[in-house]
């Protein structure tokens, strides 16, 4: 069983790793404050943004951070964003609404290859993002994957993230995807975190995952050799692991039950420990889970449909659209749906007095 980081190798499994057999139990930390990250839902109406509704998402949210000592960073332009759909001058005024109207919470922006085309990865594909994203102060930008970088070889895959990082100015995080998302996708092998770990501008990573705990292979990994670098949990079917063992969340569902979580991330903090925080875990999850379900095809994309519906029966924007683009689309019904899915999470939080989640 590998300890040691001068063990591995490009090809190494996290299954011949000491990390891929720590349990949960053994990571647990009642008093870090990490971060919670929402991916940031950019509304629309009438088929065109809905900036008032994109303000008013943000104002509540940050009520949430504010009544709960719970810090916040806005993700922009990820997915949640609809990132594959924005052209480059939507994708700079999302972020510039933004930055005028909220001067001083952090952002983090996606970024992705834009242009791709032909069969070899080129790492200029990720500049217009960066170049974007990188005029405005407060700003760390993630690094989200794309086929042609996904598919390099090990070593070619660390020496492009290098590539691109020439260009970054501000702290990066990395992204990897398990395969349930997009079919080419494959996580970092514990050589390949290693390698990026330990990059001078890249501060963390996020791992978006379903089928396998990676994001505690990361956090086992990163505590026990001590690295510099940040593992940001992406996973919406488990989010009360990251909560439990102090970890930073990067999560669309940060946005539909942010109240939920703040309150909740304050809770495992207490002394002595509210013992109800377990049942306001489940209460959460019970929602995304019915968010994020997956459709016959094994996807969870049309999240984004769900969580809009959301923010609109507890009145935070006033249309449940989406990019008029985007092909992720729930049925007719997801409003009936999602009303449902509220019931539990807001009966929880009136018993334990979480303020502005109920149905409008």
């Amino acid at each position: 069983m590998i300890t040691e980081a001068r063990e591995l190798q490009p090809d190494t499994p996290w299954s011949e790793t000491v990390w891929a057999h720590t349990p949960e139990e053994a990571l647990v930390d009642h008093e870090s404050k990490a971060r919670l990250c929402v991916a940031t839902l950019l509304p629309f109406r009438n088929g065109e943004p809905d900036w008032d509704g994109f303000e008013s998402s943000i104002r509540w949210m940050i009520a949430a951070g504010e009544a709960y000592d719970v810090e916040l960073a806005f993700v922009l332009n990820a997915d949640t964003g609809y990132i594959f759909d924005l052209d480059l001058d939507l994708y700079g005024e999302v972020i510039r609404r933004f930055r005028a109207a909220f001067p001083e919470p952090k952002i983090i922006c996606g970024t992705t290859a834009v242009g791709a085309e032909g069969d070899t990865f080129r790492p200029n594909w990720y500049l217009p993002h960066l170049e974007a994203a990188q005029q405005f102060d407060k700003v760390e930008v993630m690094l989200m994957t794309s086929k042609l970088l996904n598919e390099l070889p090990t070593e070619a895959r660390r020496d492009a993230y290098f590539s691109i990082l020439e260009h970054v100015t501000v702290p990066a995080i990395v992204h990897a995807l398990e395969p349930s998302f997009v079919p080419w996708a494959s996580p970092f092998s514990p050589w390949l975190l290693h390698e990026l770990a330990n990059h001078e501008k890249v501060a963390g990573g996020k791992i978006s995952t379903l089928d396998e705990p990676h994001f505690l292979y990361w956090a086992a990994m990163c505590r026990d050799l001590g690295l510099p670098f940040s593992p940001h949990s992406g996973d919406d079917f488990g989010i009360a692991t990251a909560v439990k063992l102090g970890q930073p969340l990067l999560i669309g569902a940060g946005v539909s039950a942010c109240p939920l979580i703040c309150a909740a991330k304050q809770m495992w903090r207490s002394t002595p420990l509210d013992t109800r925080v377990y049942k306001l875990f489940e209460a959460f999850q019970s929602l995304e889970d019915a968010v994020f379900r997956l459709d016959e095809n094994g996807s969870a994309a049309a999240y984004k449909h769900s969580t809009a519906h959301v923010l609109k029966l507890l009145g935070i924007i006033e249309s449940s659209e989406i990019h008029p683009n985007c092909i992720d689309r729930r049925p007719d019904d997801e409003a009936d749906r999602m009303a449902e899915a509220l019931r539990r999470p807001i009966r929880v939080a009136e018993r334990l007095g979480i303020k502005n989640f109920s149905l409008a």
